[in-house]
């Protein structure tokens, strides 16, 4: 039996969440909400994820504060506003879709908040074209040249732990399976753990304990508050010199794992333009495997994986327990019926798709017989 399409069990205080199979949806930033308020576009995109096969979609990063936000057009979930906006949204996506579990991703931008659209040219948004100030460990910016962020107090970081506490408890409002905090690609809680971003002299600044405090300090306060699945994306390497590495990634999620983590999401880069990713087919997947043997903890991994081949021998390697795909999704988003198909797996799909399969690929939804008069 295929490996890519064998179940999967995420445990957490809540319960045990059974995955289909071990194929995950990444979050992929979409740029279309409206004051952080969900829209149309979310509600097309999130219910055709939801028919791709994959066994979990983990919905994009949402700001939990307006500045936390990397762009005006970022999604949110900060207050009764966007919270409704958000449910209505996925609640009308998921019932046209087979019901499988829908995680969040928690972020806060940081340093690289306050930023134009990708489309628009991504760079720092001045006040006065609809930007704002960024916070930050410490006033450093993102590129050279670039307005200072405010550098946070410590008064400052318990409202922002606050704010990601009251974030998680919306999200389980609104019925959501599970969260990923987003402590990866450069923004605020990799801004923490990076000695490039974070030059604090106090206890959140300077060495590897001092570093992982904020956001161990955030973890805890979450799990507290929250009792579903709860993991974190980490970024394994800043791929620069004097950057955080992967040996420290693995520790961190060794610390994390005690107080309640139940998986680790592992990608890499973002926390500076200097960086020198030496990108090709699974270039992050070691990463994923030191941090899997050294943590012990359900690791996806994600990056450069768009064969179901490849996917299945990271597998059988033991180099990681789920296999994540971003922009292949959007390129294909029936990825996992060819996967399927190719690996002989099933999955699932509304009813209304049973019909579209080539004849010598009808096994990918198992014995359903479709006929057409």
């Amino acid at each position: 039996m295929s490996l890519l399409f064998s179940s999967y069990t995420l445990n957490s205080p809540k319960g045990s969440l059974k995955l289909a199979n071990r194929i995950v949806v990444a979050p992929m930033c979409q740029y279309a909400a409206v004051n952080g308020e969900a829209t149309d576009w979310h509600l097309m995109h999130w219910g055709n994820l939801l028919n791709s096969g994959a066994a979990l979609f983990i919905i994009e990063a949402t700001g939990v504060t307006p500045e936390g936000r990397i762009t005006p057009a970022c999604l949110g979930l900060w207050d009764d506003r966007t919270e409704v906006a958000l449910k209505d949204k996925l609640t009308r996506a998921r019932k046209l879709a087979p019901a499988i579990p829908v995680f969040i991703q928690l972020a806060h931008a940081g340093r690289k908040a306050s930023s134009a659209t990708p489309w628009n040219g991504g760079q720092l948004l001045a006040v006065d074209q609809g930007g704002w100030e960024m916070e930050a460990p410490s006033a450093i910016p993102q590129l050279d040249g670039e307005r200072l962020p405010h550098e946070l107090s410590k008064t400052e970081m318990s409202g922002l732990i606050q704010a990601f506490v009251e974030a998680a408890q919306r999200a389980d409002r609104i019925g959501i399976d599970g969260i990923e905090l987003h402590g990866a690609h450069g923004y605020l809680l990799h801004q923490f753990l990076s000695p490039i971003a974070n030059q604090r002299t106090d206890e959140y600044g300077g060495s590897f304990e001092n570093r992982i405090r904020l956001p161990l300090e955030l973890f805890k306060a979450v799990r507290a508050a929250y009792q579903g699945v709860l993991g974190i994306r980490i970024s394994a390497s800043d791929w620069m010199e004097g950057g955080w590495t992967p040996e420290e990634t693995a520790e961190f999620a060794a610390q994390l794992k005690p107080i309640g983590c139940d998986f680790v999401h592992i990608s890499s880069g973002g926390i500076s333009p200097k960086q020198k990713i030496a990108i090709g087919p699974n270039y992050q997947v070691p990463f994923a495997k030191i941090v899997k043997d050294k943590s012990g903890l359900p690791t996806m991994t994600v990056g450069l994986i768009t064969d179901p081949h490849q996917a299945e021998a990271i597998l059988e390697s033991g180099d990681a327990d789920l296999i994540a795909l971003a922009r292949a999704f959007l390129y294909k988003p029936r990825w996992a019926w060819e996967a399927a198909a190719a690996l002989d797996g099933v999955v699932s799909s509304h009813e209304r798709y049973w019909r579209c399969l080539p004849r010598e690929a009808q096994a990918v939804f198992g014995d359903v017989k479709v006929g057409q008069r």
